[in-house]
């Protein structure tokens, strides 16, 4: 299927590995010209040139910043090209006792996960107006819907992912821009497997083992396994295309059944 892609632009916030890796590919195979990004020059040279071997004639280049850090972001706004196709993924997680979490952790999540997207989207929203066509995605996750105990932070900032493409999809009304955000479920990104091979072998099983048990233990998927970031991929490529005219506004789910078991 031609996704219709081969002339847009897109930028992909965290980037570097992970689903937002898996996304830029995504969009690097069907043609897009794709600005990639993480925290550090190592990490995103490392992301090109894997990026460009995987993908001959790959149209790419990768721009360095911390969301955590305003200024950070504000240069690295000023080198965005014209955007057609945004998409918000850069991200924190991790697990915490609610009485735990610091006012300053509360403020890091925030700025990565939430302000991230207020000020991309912000920057870019206008353009894409004037410009008559435009896509912004958020990548959110089933715990903005369920907020997990021991995530409230990273729950809370999940959830206002969803309100803020919410309100930003009515701003887009009878224009070919549109706003919509992905629920994703349990999802084997690189931070995963990094906690899921420190587990296993601190307990002496092998990763497969413990990828089973934990999967085991969440008994709220009806797909059964770690979701792959392509899977998530696949959705957003649908979604940053042309094709998807007629989805706006919407929270989309590839979270492999969980809300479907938990709601």
């Amino acid at each position: 299927m031609d996704l219709r892609l081969n002339d847009k632009t897109a930028f992909v916030s965290g980037s570097t590995r992970g689903i937002g890796f898996a996304i830029a590919r995504a969009l690097v195979d069907e043609g897009a010209t794709v600005v990639i990004n993480g925290r550090s020059d190592a990490g995103v040279q490392q992301a090109l040139l894997r990026l460009r071997a995987e993908v001959p004639g790959a149209s790419v280049t990768g721009l360095v910043a911390d969301f955590s850090d305003p200024a950070q972001v504000e240069e690295l706004l000023g080198s965005l090209p014209d955007l057609d196709i945004l998409v918000n993924n850069v991200g924190l997680f991790g697990l915490a006792r609610f009485e735990e979490i610091s006012d300053s952790e509360w403020q890091r999540y925030l700025d990565v996960n939430v302000m991230s997207g207020v000020r991309l989207s912000r920057h870019v929203l206008g353009g894409m107006l004037a410009r008559g066509w435009g896509r912004i995605i958020f990548v959110s996750s089933e715990s903005g819907v369920n907020i997990p105990a021991d995530m409230v932070h990273y729950g809370l900032t999940k959830a206002a992912m969803l309100a803020l493409g919410n309100g930003l999809a009515k701003l887009t009304r009878g224009t070919d821009v549109t706003v919509n955000t992905i629920l994703g479920g349990p999802t084997y990104s690189d931070g995963v497997a990094e906690t899921v091979a420190q587990i296993a072998q601190a307990q002496d099983v092998t990763t497969n083992e413990m990828k089973a048990a934990v999967i085991g233990a969440n008994r709220t998927t009806l797909l059964q396994r770690f979701i792959e970031p392509s899977e998530i991929a696949n959705l957003a490529l649908y979604l940053a295309s042309p094709l998807s005219a007629a989805t706006n506004g919407a929270a989309v789910r590839a979270d492999g059944g969980v809300l479907t078991a938990t709601v």
